[in-house]
């Protein structure tokens, strides 16, 4: 029994993981910026468009991880 590609899409859910909201809401609120967020099995990859940014959210890790209640590993990139 085969499904069409719009019976699939009809049931995914696309909706953002509460992980990757939480961080994406605890920047915008504290540093007014929007940074994207991905989420993998072991970790969280978050990339800023700034090395400062990113190292001043490196001091912030321990804040981030409870902010999204997650104790899986964070990345930070810079784009």
């Amino acid at each position: 029994m085969s499904n069409s590609l719009a019976d699939l899409l009809a049931n995914k859910d696309f909706d953002e993981p509460d992980e990757m909201r939480a961080i994406k809401q605890f920047v915008q609120q504290n540093y007014q910026v929007d940074v994207e967020v991905q989420l993998h099995d072991k970790q969280l990859i978050i990339t800023t468009p700034s090395a400062a940014l990113a190292n001043t959210l490196r001091l912030k890790l321990p804040e981030l991880r409870k902010a999204a209640a997650t104790d899986k590993r964070i990345v930070l990139r810079i784009r």
